[in-house]
């Protein structure tokens, strides 16, 4: 008899984890857009500028989502020799450089130059500059974990 118990309980447990994965997974569907959608750097897609704290020449695409709420993923455009200033973000960014050459430094760490493919992870609130060295346009993908945002920072990150 009690193998038999031990058996239903198992399935109660599959049951109830079956449920609990599908509703999340209807979660995450609510919070990603219903259409499929492809950009590249040389697609169409319309460019913005970046916020003000940013010199002129910097521009943002929106790939996904609303940039006024979490989880909208951009491209972030800089000139070849332009540097962004010390700000932070209230979110966390996931980023991949697509083109150029960029060098960021976060405070308290050693600069990095991010090349073509290479993935980057920003802590939320950590302030940090970047500059696009070398002679081609940086193009980075940033996918934000809350609303997209830039805080200047007064201090140095060296």
């Amino acid at each position: 008899m009690t193998l038999n118990r031990t058996f239903i309980a198992g399935k109660v447990l599959a049951v109830a984890a079956l449920v609990v994965a599908s509703a999340c997974a209807s979660s995450n569907a609510q919070t990603a857009t219903s259409t499929p959608l492809a950009y590249s750097v040389e697609s169409d897609l319309p460019w913005g500028s970046c916020p003000p704290i940013f010199p002129e020449g910097c521009q943002i695409g929106v790939l996904q989502g609303d940039p006024a709420a979490p989880n909208a993923d951009i491209f972030l455009r800089v000139p070849a020799g332009l540097g962004l200033p010390a700000h932070t973000h209230t979110s966390a960014e996931r980023m991949i450089l697509v083109s150029g050459e960029l060098r960021v430094k976060y405070l308290g760490a050693p600069p990095v130059t991010l090349q073509p493919g290479h993935y980057a992870y920003g802590p939320a609130a950590l302030p940090h500059d970047a500059t696009c060295i070398g002679s081609e346009t940086c193009t980075l993908f940033i996918a934000f974990e809350g609303p997209v945002d830039a805080i200047a920072f007064a201090g140095p990150v060296d």
